[in-house]
């Protein structure tokens, strides 16, 4: 009987031995806690904030003290297709992608419940809210702009809450199919209307330089050049036959002699002989004065 009674105490005693090793091992572990490098820890004791710990090894005094880790890395967000209406009355359909990290630990535990819901949140309500002042080519051109104005609301927004948001892309813009087909239609008149602007501008340019070598080309000069250069291209193509045009001027002179042929021929031969015969009248007085030189010497 006695015998019962101690085996019965001592495996009581060991179950009670074992209770208080798990509890011992609970403590132990609910006392000790690991910080990443790229966490903070934000440390509770009795209800009252002691401030953002970390990185490295902890310990926390059990029921006592409190540990919440908060993510220090940037997060990837994506905003859920957001139904808007632009200010020229257009529906679309809007996705976007926000970037933002957590810059002060404690005001993200602090002062809101749950940091990721809520920025996601400010996110959609301001991504409507901006496109809806916006006209439908604002929004397809001037994505950039957008992107910097949404940032900068949404980053507003979320500094009370320790939240830095860097970086908000408009993804997609669906509009509807009609619309699509007119846009389209649209941008085929702009090229055709760039196209013809295009074409009366080399028009003109063509024009313009026509004039200037028709002014070039007035002289009597550049005219015989030219025609000089265009013989000198047709001399290089295998032609068996090469038609010179032969300026009429040439042929002025001739054309004009031909009517008073004879006349002309009648008066040169006459103007020859008048020459000759004053030539022999010059000879004649000549050599008369030279034989009456030596009479006049003597004489004095």
């Amino acid at each position: 009987m006695g015998l019962g009674l101690l085996q019965v105490a001592g495996f009581g005693f060991v179950i009670v031995a074992f209770a208080v090793l798990l509890f011992v091992i609970f403590l132990v572990g609910s006392a000790v806690r690991i910080v990443n490098e790229y966490e903070r820890g934000v440390i509770f004791s009795l209800g009252r904030i002691k401030g953002a710990k970390g990185p490295g090894l902890f310990f926390l005094v059990p029921i006592r003290d409190k540990m919440i880790k908060v993510d220090l890395r940037t997060v990837t967000m994506d905003v859920p297709p957001q139904d808007v209406i632009t200010r020229d009355n257009v529906p679309a359909r809007v996705n976007a992608v926000v970037y933002f990290r957590v810059i002060d630990p404690n005001k993200s535990v602090i002062e809101v419940e749950n940091y990721v819901l809520a920025t996601s949140q400010i996110s959609q309500t301001t991504l409507r809210s901006v496109l809806g002042q916006k006209d439908l080519d604002d929004l397809l051109t001037n994505r950039e702009q957008i992107n910097d104005e949404l940032q900068t609301i949404i980053d507003e927004q979320t500094d009370p809450w320790g939240i830095k948001v860097s970086v908000v892309e408009v993804k997609d813009v669906e509009i509807p199919q009609q619309m699509q087909r007119a846009m389209a239609r649209q941008a085929e008149s702009e090229r055709e209307r760039r196209a013809k602007i295009i074409a009366a501008e080399g028009e003109y340019q063509a024009s313009e330089r026509l004039r200037q070598a028709a002014d070039r080309l007035e002289s009597p000069t550049a005219l015989q050049l030219r025609l000089f250069q265009t013989l000198g291209e047709i001399s290089s193509e295998n032609n068996s036959t090469v038609i010179i045009p032969i300026p009429m001027d040439l042929f002025t002179p001739y054309l004009s002699g031909g009517q008073n042929g004879t006349a002309s021929d009648g008066s040169s031969q006459k103007s020859q002989q008048e020459r000759r015969r004053e030539e022999e009248e010059a000879e004649r007085r000549y050599k008369e004065a030279v034989e009456n030189r030596p009479t006049e010497e003597s004489s004095l």
